[in-house]
């Protein structure tokens, strides 16, 4: 186990500072997909909340600075990125318990909780599908080892009676995560992400529902940037989406949002 030292790391501000994450320099880095995860969730002060595959922990701790309240637990399978999110949850005052495991074969302890919430933002890319990273940590975070249907039967087990999964996801994938909730999870819907007009989705965040019975909805597009193209130097986000990334707003577009 080899884990990051401190010039090895950057500090990286979210939510406009309200949450501060160390990451590292080199290997897998948070960018924007996971504070847009983290605003699909309708949790409320109370819920708990797992994540699987959590690395340094932006996701979770995203959502924690937006709802106040929250319980949360992260599993993650490397060890170096265990520790950063522990670090960054103290880094961050936040009730975060961070366990190191593989989602196939979580702890027993773990097995006998269940969750209000469940995020996750999986690999992207199928096992062969890219080319490596020669970072391990940035190749396992993006190239598939765990299968996508094994991500959605440990949150299906994971939640609570009417508890919700959002994960988010390359938009190509979607065939895949529909037929993984089949049996799993119900009331589907699907946000397509795309990043400007006229451009098609690269993106989904899914949200399903334990025991929901709801027809499924294909919402549509999220708009992530104004304009048609780039033009100008700097960001050129949509202001519904600023809100999202610099102040903490929920993200529009699903039901009750």
């Amino acid at each position: 186990m080899s884990l990051f030292s401190d010039s090895e790391l950057t500090r990286n501000d979210f939510l406009g500072g309200r949450v501060r994450l160390l990451q590292p320099r080199s290997g897998y880095r948070a960018g924007v997909d996971p504070v847009l995860l983290a605003a699909a969730v309708p949790a409320t002060r109370g819920h708990t909340v797992l994540e699987l595959g959590c690395g340094a922990g932006a996701a979770i701790l995203c959502l924690m600075a937006r709802v106040p309240g929250l319980q949360g637990v992260g599993v993650e399978l490397q060890a170096d990125y265990a520790d950063l999110a522990r670090r960054n949850a103290v880094e961050n005052s936040a009730p975060l318990e961070v366990i190191e495991a593989d989602l196939g074969v979580l702890p027993a302890d773990l097995k006998q909780r269940q969750f209000d919430h469940v995020i996750a933002n999986p690999p992207y890319y199928r096992a062969g599908a890219h080319s490596s990273a020669s970072d391990k940590g940035r190749s396992v975070a993006l190239g598939e080892q765990t299968p996508l249907s094994q991500w959605f039967e440990t949150a299906a087990k994971r939640l609570t009676p009417r508890g919700y999964l959002h994960m988010i996801q390359k938009a190509d994938r979607l065939p895949d995560m529909l037929v993984a909730c089949t049996g799993r999870l119900g009331s589907v819907e699907a946000l397509p992400l795309a990043a400007r007009t006229g451009r098609k989705a690269e993106l989904v965040i899914l949200r399903a529902r334990k025991g929901g019975r709801a027809d499924f909805q294909l919402h549509a597009p999220l708009i992530l940037h104004e304009g048609d193209r780039h033009e100008l130097d700097g960001e050129s986000y949509a202001p519904q989406v600023s809100k999202v990334l610099r102040e903490g707003a929920a993200l529009p577009g699903f039901s009750g949002q």
